[in-house]
């Protein structure tokens, strides 16, 4: 008997777990089904898609590959189960959401409670990380993302642009002056990110080009809300979106400094979600929802 959705699921479940034994309890079969399920579906392709050692397993590329479409299909196909019958007009069941820190504490979280009173039916999931996550490893159904992007594989939806700015706190000014050119960065302590794609320049617009000012400091966070709190306790300065900071500048929390120099750039903010031609109207109405009610100033 042909089941191939079934074989599909299998390899998904292990992929995700790393293990047969943990994809059989989730999927309430028996280990040897699973690697049977997972064996048949390699002899079918003709290629291997799990590397085997007594002591590990990892994916092949093919299985890279394979994981990501089997994922995206399943989860078609239970959103059209989801959906099916009369209930297929009212988004039904639980969504995952997957935003940074700042997004999602000064964005999605003030509008969340007005989205679950209009949707009912649905559950939200939100997990909230500066880390870019795979939405395939991590189970998501929409991420976040701030700033260039990365993955082609995925379909993005344009939620709005966020400048950035230079800020301090008043009592940091008091201490150590407010600098009038980015070269005199130098003589100040500036807060930084511990993430591997973070860069020691700030870019400046100074005679009439763009150029990068080196900075140091002695803290590093691995989150913008982390930065932001360093901030306004007066640790020094920091580069962080206008979106994550508006509220502190309005109440003279923080101050922004080499205004005259800043570059006017700024980062794109996405939904993005897995490709299906056919999207469920759960995750639908979300970054609909989100795209009309989050307010993002340029």
């Amino acid at each position: 008997m042909d089941n191939r959705l079934g074989e599909m699921e299998a390899f998904v479940e292990v992929a995700r777990r790393a293990s047969f034994a943990a994809a059989a309890k989730a999927l309430r079969r028996t280990p040897s089904a699973v690697s049977r399920a997972v064996a048949r579906l390699e002899a079918r392709l003709g290629v291997a898609l799990i590397r085997r050692t007594t002591r590990s397993m990892t994916l092949t590329p093919e299985g890279e590959l394979y994981l990501r479409r089997a994922a995206e299909l399943i989860a078609e196909f239970a959103a059209i189960e989801d959906g099916f019958g009369r209930e297929a007009a009212v988004p039904t069941g639980l969504l995952r959401v997957n935003a940074s820190v700042p997004f999602g504490t000064k964005v999605i979280l003030p509008v969340l409670p007005r989205f679950l009173a209009e949707h009912p039916r649905m559950r939200v999931d939100l997990a909230l990380t500066d880390d870019v996550v795979d939405l395939v490893e991590a189970r998501a159904d929409v991420a976040i993302r701030i700033g260039p992007l990365r993955d082609t594989s995925l379909r993005a939806r344009r939620l709005g642009r966020s400048r950035l700015a230079v800020v301090a706190s008043p009592a940091y000014l008091a201490r150590a002056g407010t600098p009038a050119h980015p070269d005199a960065l130098a003589d100040h302590n500036c807060l930084a990110f511990s993430f591997r794609r973070s860069l020691d320049t700030w870019p400046f617009l100074v005679d009439g080009a763009v150029s990068q000012r080196p900075v140091r400091g002695n803290f590093l966070g691995n989150s913008g809300e982390v930065v932001r709190r360093m901030a306004l306790g007066g640790a020094g300065l920091a580069r962080l979106a206008r979106f994550h900071v508006e509220d502190d500048l309005l109440a003279g929390r923080l101050v922004p400094v080499l205004e005259a120099f800043s570059p006017g750039d700024a980062e794109d903010i996405h939904a993005l979600y897995a490709g299906q031609e056919r999207l469920s109207r759960r995750i639908r109405c979300f970054v609909d929802f989100l795209a009309a009610h989050a307010a993002l100033r340029d």
